[in-house]
Parts: C-alpha cells; structure tokens; sequence
C-alpha cells in the first residue's frame, strides 16, 4: 500500500475523476490501480473563487516497488504507514482490576481499552447517565436550575459532551492512538467520515448516542460502571502506594492502580489531591468571553461566493493575536452554527461555553475569544488559579442578574468602554438569557485592555469580524485545567506510585480527541506495568497537548 499525499481537485467534482487524476499522476494504467482508500480529505480556501479538495490517499497498486522507484524523489509518494492498534498487554486470569475516575473522552478510552485487554475495570462517575445529565442540562438552560453533580461539566461523557464535538488535535501521534479512537467513535455510532474528513466533528445529539454504545462495550467486556460515586479520598500504603480510593458514601475500594480522568472541573478533587499529598503544579489557562456573529457573514468572509455551498457546510475561524501589555489573545473552541451555553457546575456562578450539533445549522456563529494567563498572575498557592478562575465567575453571576442569566455587551460598546443597554441585530443565543452591562464588570483590566486591542486586529483580517451589533456574553474560564498532576516517564504520579493522572483534569490533553488518546497512553502503561512490563520512554513523549483544540 502507498500514501499519495497534496492530490488536489476542483470543489465539486465528479467522483471518476479522482480515479482519473491518480493514473495521471503516477503514469499508470488503469488496470494497475487495484484499490483507492481516502485517508483524509480537506480543502484549501485561501482562494474562495478556486476552493481545491486536498486529497491524502492509500492505494492499492499491482507494483509497488516499480511506481515507488520511478517517483524516488517525490515526496508526496511513500509507503503507507500501519495505522491499526495493537494491544500491548492481555490481563492475566485473576489479575486486580483498576479503577477509572471520571467517564469524559480519556476516561471512557482508558476503560474501553483496559476492557479490550481484560481489565475489567471499575468505572466511577460522580454525575449521572448521560441522558439523565442531560435532561438536568437542559433545566438549567430553560429553567435556571442547577445540579451540581449534573450539568455540562460532570456526568457520562464529560464536557466535551455539550460542545461542537470536535475530533481533530494538534498533538503529535506517531504510533496513531488517533485512528484508534476514530476507529472506535464509528464502531459507536459516529458517521464514517471522521475517519477522513480533515476537520471531522460530530455535534453533541450524535455523542449521547455514542457515549452510551461505549459503555455497553465496556460492561459486555466485564468492565463495571457505577454512577453518583464521587471519589474523596486516597488510600495510600507505604511508600505512598496507591491501596485505594474513599466514596464520599464512606466506602472504600480496593485497587493498587487508579485512572485519574477527572476533568478540568474537578476542584473539590483537586483540592483532595493536594491534601493528600499528591505533586501539583499551577499551569497556564486562558480567560474571556463568547463571540457571537451571523454564521452568514462568517461564512462569505471564509467562502467568498462559495458560501452556502452544502459540500463546505458552516465555516470556521481560528484568529491570534499578541498584544502591546504582553498578553496573547485568540480564539477559542470556535462552534460554526451553533450556540452559547451555560457551563457552570457551582452555584452562584456563570461559565459560558459553545455547543453545536452535527448539522451546524443554527443562525450564529460563535467562539471564546480568549486571553493567556499564567501562574504569575495567581501566585499565592497551587490552586490560586480555580479561585481566580472562581472570582470571575461569581462576578459575571452578579453582573447577569443573580438568576444564571449571563453578562452580555456589544462589541461596539465594548470598545467604546460604555455598558450595553440593548442588543442589534445579532441575537445572543445563551440561555437562560443575557443581560446587557458591562463586561468588564467580570474580566480583569488587563484582558479587556488586551481583547480591545485583538478584535480591530482581528477585523482587520475578517472585516466585519468587530461590528458593533456582534455579542459578548461572558464569562468563559474553563478553557483548559488551572493545574497539572505532573507525572512521570511511566504516566504514575511523580510521588503516588498506582495513581496515573490523566487527560485535560490533569493538564495533559485539551479535546476530545487528544483527551482520548491520553486515555489510551495511561491505558497502555497500566496494562504493561500490571503484566511486569516495563513501560517505554518513547511513549511519554508529546503528551502535553495545546489547550486550543478543546471543543
């Protein structure tokens, strides 16, 4: 099998003429073309009159080693590399059965993968069924009501729940733990092309579907979930072996190896682990507000008179910019036709984030527009970054109304440094609902210093992109974990052998599909660690993933 890569086609073309265009490439005839798999598929836009598919293909051919030599040197013709998985380890009969905290993306893998092994791990969830969550979600969203244990942040399936469903990452992956979770998404009721597609999303309808087939293929597997157990304490044995974990019911289960997936969210969890003793560290995250603007306008920016075109569907963006004071600001978990939602697990606060579904089809565009911030602007203690994190949250829940209603602002006043009294023609699409005030009410003066700045460059680069009708609805927080469980070559804590942090909770993922992939990385290293394997170095590296995939 061989890889063609930077096969470029007309938007639009006719199905035989990709056919036709391999042959012309590679001066075959057609009876030696034997198979043409589409390994991905994207399309180049920088010119919107000219929009290019952008094909990377696997082909079959009838000689190989004749039509690599006769292209030696073009480096768009190679080998094809294996992409399959392959299990590292097999449980042996009777082997301990780990424990999984936290069933978001790098939980549910680490699971499903330890199961495939013969594991039989115990799952806990804090929160509830995923539909069960659901229907608590949507009473905050209509109702005002919040569950604490229940909402965008804790239940089956973890954030990455309610959002854009984004499966796409910039992390390295040399050994293809991406195509693994691809792979299994499908076999749960993903649509096929996520397996191709350049920039695959799936929306969030699609993901309760999935999250729940998951979990049946885990449980048919002997894996065992049990749901509204939340973990609050660690048992450690000498030499601070993990010996097990303590319910907040007061029981306690024995295991000397623990998958800690517990999310970004987790702060009664953080705060347990320092307590216990557990090596923390404060990490960067980043601070802001959603944007919202018509999908339209986005799109013919994006498509020029390709807008509309069913084959481009919904546009995106992805815009940075750097500041004079210093401070990076860009966006973030951008949801092209989809909404702004309520996010917050706590109450008494507001936490927006952006949801779409598969169809992309709502009448807004939106995305956090965001500023960098580090352990030096919260320096007191290692979780002094959830109680900054906290301080904005309660202010933009005062600054709404007190009643989960969010703060909103015109970009128009925004940067006139006047409060917003009435909305334009953008209708913000938080619910339960958006009060117009002044966002600065709930941002530190040195991001709205730095977000003026970034949006007339960013409406330099889309013009349009800061008109004064588009929306601010504020506060977005929870971009990435405000600390990392730093852990060592073979994924254990630095200083709690048996306990393996992992995923975004932890610092080291940030989306669905880098989060994933942790999973399968902590999966791996447990398995081989429990079979007396050692675990290779060359698997730890590249797991800090870029906070900016999440969504």
């Amino acid at each position: 099998m061989l890889r063609l890569t930077e096969l470029r086609l007309p938007l639009g073309h006719e199905p035989e003429l990709l056919r036709a265009a391999i042959l012309a490439r590679l001066g075959i005839a057609d009876d030696e073309l034997l198979g043409v798999t589409v390994f991905r598929r994207g399309h180049d836009a920088r010119k919107p009159r000219a929009i290019m598919w952008v094909y990377t293909l696997d082909l079959a051919l009838r000689d190989e080693p004749g039509v690599l030599a006769r292209h030696a040197g073009d480096a768009n013709l190679r080998p094809a590399p294996d992409t399959r998985y392959k299990f590292v380890a097999h449980a042996p009969e009777g082997a301990p059965r780990p424990v999984v905290i936290g069933t978001g993306p790098c939980g549910l893998l680490a699971a499903l993968v330890l199961a495939q092994m013969g594991f039989r791990p115990i799952i806990l969830e804090r929160g509830k069924l995923v539909r069960e969550r659901t229907k608590d979600t949507w009473g905050l969203w209509r109702r005002g009501v919040l569950v604490p244990e229940s909402n965008v942040q804790f239940g089956e399936g973890g954030a990455g729940t309610f959002s854009d469903g984004k499966l796409y990452s910039q992390i390295k992956d040399p050994r293809h733990y991406g195509r693994k979770v691809l792979t299994e998404f499908v076999k749960a009721g993903a649509p096929e092309e996520i397996l191709y597609v350049s920039r695959p999303h799936i929306g969030t309808f699609r993901l309760v579907s999935m999250v729940e087939s998951i979990r049946e293929e885990i449980e048919r597997l002997g894996g065992e979930y049990r749901f509204g157990c939340k973990v609050t304490g660690l048992r450690l044995g000498p030499g601070r072996q993990v010996e097990g974990v303590v319910l907040e019911s007061g029981e306690e289960i024995a295991t000397r190896s623990v998958v800690l997936a517990i999310g970004h969210s987790a702060r009664d969890s953080f705060v347990m682990l320092r307590d216990a003793g557990v090596h923390l560290e404060a990490k960067p995250f980043s601070i802001g507000v959603r944007i919202e603007h018509p999908q339209g306008m986005i799109d013919r920016l994006r498509w020029g008179p390709n807008a509309g075109n069913p084959l481009l569907g919904a546009a995106d963006y992805k815009l940075v910019h750097h500041a004079r004071n210093g401070r990076s600001v860009y966006s973030f978990c951008m949801c092209p036709g989809g909404t702004v939602v309520a996010a917050t697990s706590e109450p008494g606060r507001v936490v927006t984030n952006g949801m779409s579904q598969y169809s992309r089809a709502e009448r807004n565009a939106n995305a956090g527009i965001v500023v960098g911030i580090s352990p030096a602007d919260y320096p007191d203690d290692v979780l002094a970054g959830v109680e900054f994190q906290r301080r904005l949250e309660s202010a933009a829940f005062l600054a709404g109304g007190g009643d989960y209603r969010a703060p909103g602002q015109l970009v128009g006043d925004f940067l006139a440094g006047r409060p917003s009294t009435t909305l334009g023609d953008v209708l913000p699409s938080y619910k339960p609902g958006v009060t117009p005030t002044d966002l600065s009410l709930c941002l530190p003066d040195f991001a709205v210093a730095a977000m003026r700045e970034a949006l007339l460059a960013f409406d330099r680069q889309m013009p349009g992109f800061a008109r004064p009708d588009a929306v601010m609805t504020g506060v977005e927080t929870r971009t990435s974990s405000p600390i990392r469980i730093r852990r060592g070559w073979d994924f254990q804590s630095l200083n709690t052998p048996g306990l393996f942090p992992a995923g975004e909770g932890a610092g080291y993922a940030g989306g669905i599909l880098s989060a994933g992939v942790d999973g399968i990385r902590v999966a791996e290293a447990l398995a081989l660690l429990a079979t007396g394997q050692e675990v290779p170095r060359e698997m730890s590296r590249g797991v800090e993933a870029s906070e900016t995939t999440y969504g």
